[in-house]
């Protein structure tokens, strides 16, 4: 890291963090939905435990040998580049595990995504480092630190007979939401800056009692304060989107980091809710 920074439009910004958490996301999905898997996998490839194993064995030390040299490779040919080829080839090989004939084809592909996905964590994290300017940085990673807790989430809800279908409906509801909300405050132009206190004591409170049910394990409450939960963003989501349409919010980078929270909660929320009450478990 030379700590420069690379003069970016606001846009372009976006546009490249998008890219970049899509790319870990995936990786971090591809890399632990495979231990779930693993069972399936043992049957429907006529392996053995031992041989099943190396699926994920290949990765581990594909990735390990990869990381320390990913610095280097980025130095030498630039990280776009670098970058670009190792989310290009990680989508190749992964496309290529789903394809998977045998045991020995499983291992290879699973190796190729181990010798790939290795630079993409660390790449990016350098790439979001290098458009944002210091003082945005801090930002910057916690908005690459939600995207990278998605992968775990993503894992649970996929691991359900019905995941696939259930992760499209949290998607399609929150986009409903935002869609509807942004509209509300782009085309009323009212200000909805009213909300903000209610829903500061709103999130203090959701807050303490989830505190309260790391002790108490009631999952009923668990379910209540997710709903309240999607409630409450979406009010942040209106007062958000409001700020900026009536130019309360003139710093775009933490319009964006709020919006992305807003939108991160309520789909996280409404994708528990849907796994709690629609999931299909084996």
């Amino acid at each position: 890291m030379t700590g420069a920074t690379i003069e970016t439009t606001v846009t372009e910004r976006i546009l490249v963090t998008a890219c970049v958490m899509m790319a870990t996301i995936m990786q971090a999905l591809d890399t632990t939905i495979a231990n779930v898997a693993l069972p399936y996998m043992q049957g429907s490839l006529s392996a053995t435990l031992d041989q099943v194993s190396w699926v994920l064995t290949s990765y581990i030390v594909a990735a390990a040998i990869m990381t320390a040299p990913a610095g280097w490779l980025a130095v030498r040919f630039g990280r776009k580049r670098i970058f670009i080829i190792s989310a290009a080839g990680f989508t190749v090989a992964s496309i290529l595990c789903g394809v998977a004939q045998g045991i020995n084809d499983m291992v290879a592909y699973r190796l190729l995504q181990g010798i790939f996905g290795a630079a993409l964590v660390p790449l990016s994290q350098a790439v979001m480092l290098d458009i944002y300017p210091p003082e945005k940085r801090g930002q910057a990673m916690a908005i690459w630190g939600m995207g990278v807790m998605l992968g775990p989430i993503l894992q649970v809800a996929l691991n359900l007979r019905n995941g696939a279908e259930i992760v499209g409906l949290a998607a399609g509801g929150t986009g409903a939401i935002f869609l509807t909300l942004a509209g509300i405050a782009t085309t009323t132009k009212k200000d909805f800056s009213f909300l903000g206190k209610f829903l500061m004591v709103g999130i203090v409170l959701l807050i303490l009692a989830s505190l309260a049910n790391i002790f108490f394990q009631i999952p009923a409450l668990a379910l209540t304060l997710s709903a309240v939960a999607i409630l409450l963003f979406s009010g942040f989501l209106l007062y958000d989107v409001s700020r900026v349409v009536n130019g309360g919010e003139t710093n775009y980078v933490m319009a964006t980091l709020a919006i992305y929270l807003d939108i991160y909660n309520i789909f996280v929320n409404l994708l528990q809710l849907l796994m709690a009450f629609m999931g299909e478990r084996d």
